[in-house]
């Protein structure tokens, strides 16, 4: 069923990616670190599951299926055009048999219902999180769908401490134009997760504090 709060944010995302799309995968590879660190992390075994959520122009899952060809691929994403965009990147890749889509929000995503699994062995959000609203919900309900021995892995803008206060203030102003919002307590949520869910927390600042990397591990 499709929520108001789920129609008002896709139509939203869609307006955004309306033509960005077309140049995302372009322009994006100067400034999102860290997703190529992300992806040789993921490290599934053969026949494992990796979900990504907000799977955007579906780049990361096209390097997903081909650096693990024995893995299962899914990945979901609330923007018809985004999907769109993935979709058509997919085919060309000659990947559409092995990586599935869907629409879904992130914040109530349910597994059974978009794919008819209720774990995944590697879920992982790239740069998504800084745009959306509801983000401590997405990364909560992703340690939920953890299988045992799963991890969720996060990356997304950091808070550029370490970087000059004029650069800093100019970056943050380009990120808000792009609707962009870095998580300055993406720690503090997966600490307090970790505990809640016992799970083993591996957190690192990148590139100067561009980028936060988390990993969240179920034993």
């Amino acid at each position: 069923m499709t929520t108001p709060s789920h129609s008002v944010d896709a139509q939203r995302m869609d307006q955004h990616y309306r033509y960005q799309r077309f140049v995302y995968d372009v322009t994006r590879r100067y400034f999102l670190l860290g997703r190529r660190q992300l992806i040789a992390d993921l490290r599934p075994d053969p026949g494992e599951s990796v979900l990504e959520l907000g799977c955007g122009t579906g780049w990361n899952l096209v390097q997903v299926a081909r650096r693990y060809p024995q893995a299962e691929i899914f990945g979901i994403d609330i923007s018809s055009s985004m999907l769109s965009t993935a979709r058509s990147s997919i085919r060309r890749a000659d990947l559409a048999q092995r990586i599935h889509l869907m629409s879904a929000d992130a914040t109530t995503f349910s597994g059974v219902d978009a794919f008819g699994k209720s774990q995944f062995d590697r879920i992982f959000i790239s740069f998504a999180l800084s745009m959306i609203g509801n983000w401590e919900g997405v990364v909560t309900r992703s340690v939920q769908q953890l299988a045992p021995g799963g991890s969720l892995h996060i990356v997304d803008f950091g808070p550029c401490d370490r970087f000059p206060a004029a650069a800093r203030r100019g970056f943050f102003a380009f990120l808000q134009h792009y609707e962009v919002t870095p998580r300055r307590d993406l720690l503090a949520l997966c600490q307090h997760l970790a505990h809640e869910y016992k799970l083993e927390l591996q957190f690192e600042i990148l590139h100067r504090s561009y980028v936060n990397y988390a990993v969240l591990t179920r034993g």
